[in-house]
């Protein structure tokens, strides 16, 4: 007798119904924590390497703002310093304008005298520390960006391994409920890995191009300020 031909009532049709609902309606209420915890011990890792990055983020973005400031009389105030032979003047103001081309230009007026390549090394040195500072904790965004994903990728591994060993050991009386653990680990991991690596990825992207936008800014200070150097005397 084929069992599909059977009738069922109404009834019991209706309760299958009910309890599939009724199993949707408690998968739709896991929220995203109990989720992360389907995902194992490598969720904490995934979960520090976001904190550092958000921070990172955050600081960076503090710190660049701060640098980024714009001071459009600086050069010309600087110009009427050194035409008039008031070089401690000069120094003042650049002390008094926190920002990176200000001290690079500090370092150049305080070398004036001086040969111009060594006037150019000495803002060259100076640069290059002040593009080591705003660089600072990049790194930890590189590294989340490429690592997230590994660690991701190591949970997809090792939860298909739990899933085989967890089916290993039923035998026969394999269900959907014993492979559900390793099956959790491997995609949640993923999920996980790929969010932070993203948010990683993207993170470091603009701070490397506001940094990149200060940069150019500076040269162009710099070369402003080569140009009064250069300037033939009245």
């Amino acid at each position: 007798m084929n069992l599909l031909q059977i009738p069922m009532p109404a009834d019991t049709l209706q309760a299958m119904y009910n309890s599939l609902s009724s199993a949707e309606a408690e998968a739709v209420k896991m929220n995203a924590f109990e989720l992360a915890q389907k995902g194992g011990w490598l969720m904490i890792v995934l979960l520090i390497l976001l904190l550092m990055s958000i921070y990172v983020l955050i600081e960076r973005t503090l710190v660049i703002n701060k640098a980024d400031k714009e001071d459009h009389s600086f050069m010309n105030r600087i110009k009427d310093y050194i035409h008039d032979g008031k070089i401690e003047a000069a120094i003042t103001l650049c002390r008094h304008t926190d920002t990176p081309y200000a001290r690079m230009v500090e370092k150049g007026v305080s070398r004036l005298g001086r040969p111009t390549a060594d006037v150019m090394s000495a803002i060259e040195n100076q640069g290059n520390i002040e593009i080591s500072k705003l660089e600072k904790g990049l790194a930890v965004l590189a590294t989340s960006a490429s690592g997230a994903p590994m660690v991701g990728f190591l949970g997809t591994v090792t939860g298909m391994v739990r899933a085989f060993m967890d089916m290993a050991s039923a035998g026969t009386n394999v269900s959907v409920t014993t492979l559900s653990a390793g099956i959790y680990e491997a995609l949640v991991t993923t999920v996980g890995g790929l969010i932070v690596g993203i948010i990683a990825l993207f993170a470091y992207n603009y701070l490397a191009n506001r940094i990149k936008g200060i940069v150019n800014r500076s040269e162009m200070r710099i070369m402003d300020f080569m140009d009064i150097l250069n300037e033939p005397a009245a």
